[in-house]
């Protein structure tokens, strides 16, 4: 019925019983047919079903072949039952005649069913183009236990698939099922056929190897166990035969489609697996191995699917590109397109016209010239090369692939008026060579002498196009431009100048990005970054349209071309091909995180590790032998990304500076104000001031050296360390001080040290550069109260003073100051159960710390300090810097240990709390609360003993 009502067929006619047995739709296929014309009407039913079928167009989706050059080329099908409802019924004679005529062919079954019913079908031709069978493949899942997926018409197999693709191929493709093979043709690899199955390569298979001239044959049947069974026991066969033999190696478990449609782009994946095919046979190959042909191709031939006895050639076309460029000149003696033939020659014989469009009798007698080749005319663009010999216009695609010297794999396409031939040939091979020229002279009626001549001048510009394409690519991408004296001078006093990062906040702000001075300044820095051997990784994290993307444009606007690499997305394994020194010292932006999560393992690496390495098996040319192949890509790299999602990857998370951009109302009042400026005088004048700010920031980075940076007070730097993420977050800062000291190098001395007989030069850092990094790093790496509760930033507050007044009255340092909860409890009045809530949370978000007692209980350590009522960002635990100065200058190498540090004992002469050194008691004396009764002095104490344990 749904059928019915698919086809259209009226049921709004009077109710009551319908005697009548003739359908109203009409018959699809002719009983008075032969068997093969039957064939043919069964094919072309189904193939107009699967263009009305969203079910099996959604399938062959998810398979990756739902391209129209495949499903009109081969006339793929689908069978919904829907055939036997446009037959007459059994019980008339002309249906039952066409149904006898349907069973004896397969088509239906002895039930009547239809034997294809809920398959994709794919007719097989001959090389005639009739149809001498189909295939049909269920589409739906979860089928009920027995039912096959894989169905033939019953009978022999009697024609090899696509086997007229494999003329004049040096190299064929054999599959085990016919959906891998049409997986390879749609990713251009189009002398491909396919068995039907582990056990159905046929003699028909092997007769068409041979009469095409086939002499390598590449097996890609499946990676089980089965087909690894099956392909050997082929290769042992066709090797009998004088073929050479070659296995693909797809992953284990994996076939063409499935491994085409998991690792893309497929055109690439595929011809990867075809080049590192193995040799199967004992010894090395008969012959050297010349895969040219499996070169992903655009245009092809497809063996008459489409009209029985003719071959039809689908184009998949790329965008076509307006510019267009002179082919370069052929040089010296090989220039040979300067003379036309002085003899038209006759065709008399062919009865082709003349090709000046002159009869015989117009063309004055004269004595033979020495044939010259006619003049080129050629017109390159990105995609294609015209060139034109007279009428003659021959097409070449592919050029821009072909860049290998020892081959020249390219499509061509030869046309007079109307007729053309066209085909994929390596241009170095003389038996494809010879087999275009024959096609294309009885294609065109043209004398195959007139299209050697024309071949061979081909063949000469091609040479030199590659040459140029070849150096083209081997040049290296950005070269760094020379600075004149004045933008040598001009770039120098803005790294002389003592505001210097006042000027860098400054000149965003002319380039037109308003506030966001401290992601702005960030962003700069971990840019400059790059030339450490730890850069900084950056991650820009915002709602839609809040300008994140912005940001990072703006940023990437002050890089110098030549050290920053951008991209939209990334694949799984983009990152590992790039080459050795692509990436080293250089910025890598990817503009949205989601499309890098594919890369996301490799980016990981590239940042942690500072290189990218992966071993890949391929065959050695020389042994033909599998050999692993390391491709190694260099760092370090500075990496930059932006990103919308709430919830992040928490491995990439510890790995980037997260720069959250301001999404509050004045700042977009701001933008607005500047975005209407840009419309003014003044905004046009400063658009075009903008640009030399760009290049003298440049300039600027450009004159930046790689030195090394010491950092003499980095055994004083404190810095939280109850969670395993400060490992990572520590270095982060670290890196951020080493770089502002890096900026200002024209700034400070260099100095060099004698090191195993080399000088190495270094800066060092100064103070300001510490608060400089302090200031920076409470705004990346800090917190806000605002992210507290009401009443546990309240306690915090009341901690506050209460530890504050505890210090004034006892002389002891902010950072060594303990106390427990029940001290805090009567202290401040408050209820236990209360009190225990809010100090977890303050434990949790790390304002305070858990000590254990010498007693076995537990004391607090408050680590905040005061900072953020304002709403600013504050981080906790990092060193004052007026009290490092004073510390520094007492003592250069280490404090002592009876000093007390600023917010927390630093890392000197001796081990911190809780960091495993001994105790001292002499150091650490026990300290009494003067707002606590003598009796719990006990309960506040500083000093632990060497069983001391942190919690966080």
């Amino acid at each position: 019925m749904l059928e019915l009502l698919r086809e259209g067929v009226d049921f709004t006619g009077p109710v009551g019983p319908r005697v009548a047995t003739v359908p109203k739709l009409a018959s699809p296929v002719d009983a008075a047919a032969d068997d093969a014309a039957l064939l043919a009407q069964v094919r072309d039913y189904y193939h107009r079903t699967l263009k009305a079928s969203p079910e099996a167009l959604a399938y062959l989706e998810t398979r990756g072949l739902k391209h129209e050059a495949v499903i009109d080329g081969f006339r793929l099908g689908f069978a919904n039952r829907t055939l036997g409802l446009r037959l007459p019924d059994a019980n008339r004679l002309a249906g039952e005649k066409v149904r006898a005529r349907l069973q004896a062919l397969g088509v239906l079954r002895d039930s009547g069913h239809e034997h294809l019913n809920g398959s994709l079908v794919v007719p097989l031709h001959d090389e005639a183009g009739a149809v001498v069978g189909l295939y049909g493949r269920k589409v739906t899942p979860k089928l009920r236990v027995g039912t096959p997926n894989h169905l033939y018409l019953p009978g022999p197999h009697r024609a090899a698939f696509n086997s007229a693709a494999l003329a004049g191929q040096q190299a064929a493709i054999v599959c085990e099922a016919l959906l891998d093979a049409l997986s390879f043709w749609v990713a251009g690899h189009r002398n491909v056929t396919s068995a039907y199955g582990v056990e159905g390569f046929t003699p028909h298979h092997l007769e068409a190897l041979k009469r095409h001239g086939v002499r390598d044959v590449l097996i890609a049947y499946d990676r089980d166990d089965a087909g690894d069974a099956a392909a050997e026991a082929l290769g042992r066969q066709l090797e009998a035969e004088g073929f050479d033999c070659y296995r693909v190696q797809f992953p284990r478990g994996m076939d063409a489609n499935e491994y085409a449609l998991k690792v893309q782009p497929a055109a690439k994946s595929l011809g990867v697996a075809l080049r590192h095919a193995a040799f199967m046979g004992n010894g090395a190959p008969r012959g050297t191995p010349d895969f040219s042909s499996l070169a992903a191709s655009p245009t092809a031939a497809v063996p008459g699917a489409l009209e029985e006895g003719k071959r039809v050639a689908v184009t998949v076309s790329a965008k076509a590109t307006t510019a267009v460029a002179s082919a370069p000149a052929v040089p010296g003696a090989l220039d040979t397109s300067r003379a036309t033939p002085a003899v038209v020659p006759s065709s008399s014989a062919r009865g082709d016209p003349p090709e000046s469009g002159l009869t015989p009798v117009d063309v004055e007698p004269q004595r033979p010239a020495a044939p010259r080749t006619p003049e080129v005319v050629a017109e390159v663009t990105e995609e294609e090369a015209l060139f034109h010999f007279g009428p003659r216009r021959y097409r070449v695609r592919g050029l821009a692939k072909a860049l290998s010297a020892e081959s020249l794999k390219v499509n061509v396409l030869v046309s007079v008026g109307e007729a053309f031939h066209v085909d994929t040939l390596d241009m170095y091979a003389a038996r494809q060579r010879a087999a275009f020229l024959r096609a294309a002279s009885d294609e065109l009626r043209l004398p195959e002498d007139t299209l050697k001549r024309d071949m061979g001048a081909l063949l000469l510009k091609l040479e030199a196009l590659q040459e140029a394409t070849l150096k083209d690519k081997l040049a290296p991408k950005k070269t760094a431009p020379t600075l004149g004296e004045d933008e040598r001078e001009a770039a120098l006093a803005l790294l002389r100048h003592p505001r210097l990062l006042d000027m860098v906040v400054d000149d965003f702000e002319r380039c037109g990005v308003v506030g966001e001075e401290t992601n702005k300044l960030v962003g700069y820095l971990a840019a400059v970054s790059r030339k450490l051997d730890e850069p900084l990784a950056v991650l820009i994290q915002s709602s839609s349209a809040a300008g994140k993307s912005s940001l990072m444009e703006a940023v990437l606007a002050f890089v110098p071309e030549e050290d920053k690499t951008k991209f939209s997305a990334m694949t799984g394994q983009s990152l590992f091909y790039m080459g050795d020194a692509d990436l080293k010292h250089k910025v890598l932006a990817v503009v949205e995180e989601e499309g890098a999560a594919r890369a996301a393992y490799a980016l990981k690496l590239l940042q942690s590790e500072g290189e990218l390495t992966i071993a890949s098996t391929g065959k050695d040319p020389a042994s033909g032998k599998l050999v692993t192949h390391e491709y190694r890509v260099e760092g370090p790299t500075q990496l930059f990304l932006t990103t919308t999602a709430s919830e992040l990857d928490e491995e990439l998370l510890n790995r980037c500076l997260v720069l959250t951009v301001d999404e509050e109302r004045a700042q977009t009042k701001a933008i607005h104000e500047k975005q209407k400026e840009k419309q003014t005088l003044e905004g046009l004048l400063a658009k075009r001031d903008r640009d030399a700010v760009l290049k003298r920031h440049q300039n600027a980075q450009r004159l930046l050296r790689p030195l090394a940076v010491v950092n003499p007070y980095a055994r004083h730097l404190t810095f939280l360390d109850d969670r395993t993420r400060a490992r990572r977050d520590f270095p982060k800062y670290l890196t951020l001080i080493r770089t502002i000291a890096l900026l200002h190098q024209h700034q400070r001395p260099v100095k060099t040290v004698q090191h195993e007989g080399a000088v190495v030069e270094y800066v060092e850092v100064q103070l300001e550069d510490i608060a400089t990094a302090n200031r920076l790093a409470h705004a990346v790496l800090g917190r806000s109260l605002d992210d507290l509760p009401p009443q546990t930033r309240r306690l915090l507050t009341q901690l506050d003073e209460w530890v504050t007044n505890g210090c004034r009255l006892t002389g002891v340092a902010r950072g060594e100051y303990r106390f427990t909860r029940r001290q805090v409890r009567e202290a401040l009045s408050l209820g236990d159960t209360q009190l225990k809530v809010h100090l977890g949370r303050l434990l949790e978000m790390e304002y305070l710390r858990l000590w254990r007692g010498r007693d076995g209980g537990f004391e607090y350590q408050l680590l905040y300090e005061g900072q953020g009522h304002d709403g600013a960002r504050f981080l906790v635990g990092l060193v004052d810097v007026d009290a490092l100065c004073h510390a520094y200058d007492s003592s250069r190498s280490a404090l002592e240990a009876s000093q007390s540090g600023a917010s927390r004992p630093p890392v000197g002469g001796q081990s911190a709390p809780g960091r495993g050194g001994a105790d001292d008691e002499t150091a650490r004396p026990l300290l009494h609360l003067a707002a606590v009764g003598a009796s719990d002095g006990g309960n506040a104490r500083q000093g632990l003993n060497a069983e001391t344990a942190s919690y966080g």
